[in-house]
């Protein structure tokens, strides 16, 4: 074989990453405020492209088609379309034969307390207990942070936990109760107003003393308490903060049973307390989550689940635009009005072709989001009739070969997303979860029914004799599921579970008290 230069004709395949690709990649991962900051800069750049008004539209939604590919993505910006384009917010409905499973009587399945309270689900990859470590050492701790950390430690009892987050929840930036009383709230989680009452009250002594309170008066008078001062003076003093607001001294002398000196310390003491507890925390709370997602319950059976178009920008092409500006005359006719008109022309024809594009994927976007969500919906239906307990083990590659799409677009889609239905507000990683296999050789429980079911076993043992890892592992054996020790402790403490010592001495205490 002789040395020397020669031409080779070759055949390979190669994935090229178009600027379009990339695009389309990013759009599945965005949230809603981040794709509506994204339209932002885009609008900002494209005359071509309009905002019309937030909302639905009159026309009913089009069908939902298989999610487009990379080439067809890319292709849609490619040519301009006959029509307007704009992006339908999609809706898919299916029914079910029947229930998946029957009902078990007594836990918490009726009243829901394990099945969102704490409003939002485990984010994270394949078991739900993904957690970004870094993220949290960057951020400085909230109000509710802080709350739920305490509230962990001052309830060892899983239901009084799950009453605290959900009261937590509803805590305000000064750190007052917003929002529902304790009998609603007792009525949303199937549990006893007092039950309700008295996690209050212990919510109320945590840091910073007089948090969670409903009302000026009972934030002063938790804190008055707090410092022993909360004598039958103090207590009509601040029975009386209408009284005082307006000055009358007078009055206040008499109510109080005191003299004018005494009414001035109580004043002066006053002061000294804080009516707005939660401020010193910055005040400044968590952006609210937004369902990306809605499910709801159709009357005769089954599910529709829809996109919540209310916070998604509709994007249209203004043609009638882009046909005046193509009309318009190049004045001059020396060689720079030609080049003008050259780039002019250039410069329409690359931002109608980008703004088809754009719309196209955002509509393809939203159907994507529809037609995994419908899947998932599909896959974790007993959950959703049912409750956390009926969680099945699921993965992104089921969802991704159900609806034909690959693992990572999947991935992408359920990032940063949330489902609202009749049951909370869920982060859609949640329902991905890790499986217990079934010692009897049946179907695999999901890592968040297991956990339940410890918390209820824990819930429901006795004061006396709390129930150790080693007896958790023999109860759930005997039902089922075939577990070890270290996961039994691993879940106790995941879900702020105290160990059988710690809840002996603790339940001790409180007899105590």
């Amino acid at each position: 074989m002789s040395i020397g230069p020669r031409l080779d004709l070759r055949q390979s395949q190669s994935l090229v990453m178009t600027v379009q690709l990339q695009q389309a990649i990013k759009l599945l991962a965005l949230t809603n405020v981040e794709l509506e900051a994204y339209i932002g800069a885009e609008l900002e750049k494209n005359p071509l492209l309009d905002a019309s008004d937030l909302g639905t539209t009159d026309a009913a939604p089009a069908a939902l088609t298989e999610p487009a590919s990379a080439d067809q993505l890319i292709a849609a910006g490619n040519g301009a379309a006959d029509a307007p384009l704009d992006v339908d917010f999609t809706a898919e409905t299916f029914h079910h034969d029947g229930p998946t499973d029957s009902i078990t009587d007594g836990g918490f399945q009726q009243g829901g307390s394990f099945d969102g309270a704490g409003a939002i689900g485990n984010g994270g990859s394949g078991d739900g207990e993904g957690i970004d470590f870094d993220a949290m050492a960057a951020a400085e701790p909230s109000l509710i942070d802080l709350l739920i950390e305490q509230a962990v430690a001052a309830f060892p009892d899983p239901v009084d936990l799950v009453v605290a987050r959900h009261l937590i929840d509803q805590i305000d930036d000064a750190g007052y109760l917003t929002g529902s009383s304790v009998a609603d709230v007792a009525d949303r989680l199937d549990a006893d107003p007092e039950t309700v009452e008295r996690v209050l009250g212990v919510i109320h002594t945590f840091d910073p003393v007089g948090v969670g309170a409903r009302t000026l008066r009972e934030c002063l008078t938790v804190q008055a308490r707090e410092a022993d001062r909360l004598d039958p003076a103090m207590a009509a003093l601040l029975a009386n903060l209408e009284t005082l607001a307006r000055g009358d001294m007078a009055t206040l002398r008499r109510v109080c049973g005191v003299d004018q000196e005494d009414v001035s310390d109580m004043i002066r003491e006053l002061r000294g307390y804080n009516p707005k507890p939660g401020l010193q925390y910055g005040g400044e709370r968590a952006q609210s989550v937004v369902a990306d997602v809605f499910v709801h319950r159709l009357a005769k059976g089954g599910w529709v689940v829809e996109l919540n178009s209310a916070t998604l920008p509709r994007v249209l092409v203004d043609r009638g635009y882009h046909a005046k500006l193509s009309a318009a005359p190049i004045t001059g006719h020396d060689a720079n009005a030609k080049e003008r008109a050259r780039e002019t022309k250039a410069f329409l024809s690359d931002s109608l072709a980008s703004a088809n594009w754009l719309v196209k994927a955002l509509d393809q976007r939203a159907r994507t989001i529809v037609k995994v969500a419908t899947e998932l919906v599909k896959q974790q239906e007993a959950f959703f009739e049912y409750g956390v307990n009926y969680l099945k083990p699921l993965t992104l590659r089921a969802i991704a070969e159900e609806i034909g799409v690959h693992e990572s677009t999947v991935s992408r889609v359920t990032s940063n997303k949330y489902l609202a239905c009749d049951r909370g507000l869920f982060e859609l990683k949640y329902f991905f979860t890790s499986g217990i296999q079934s010692n009897d050789g049946g179907e695999a429980s999901s890592a968040l029914a297991v956990k339940n079911r410890i918390a209820h076993l824990i819930a429901g043992e006795p004061a006396a004799v709390p129930l150790s890892d080693d007896k958790l592992v023999v109860l759930l054996q005997a039902e089922g599921f075939d577990i070890a020790r270290r996961t039994v402790m691993k879940y106790r403490e995941a879900m702020g579970i105290g160990s059988s010592v710690a809840r002996r001495r603790a339940k001790l205490l409180e007899a105590a008290a």
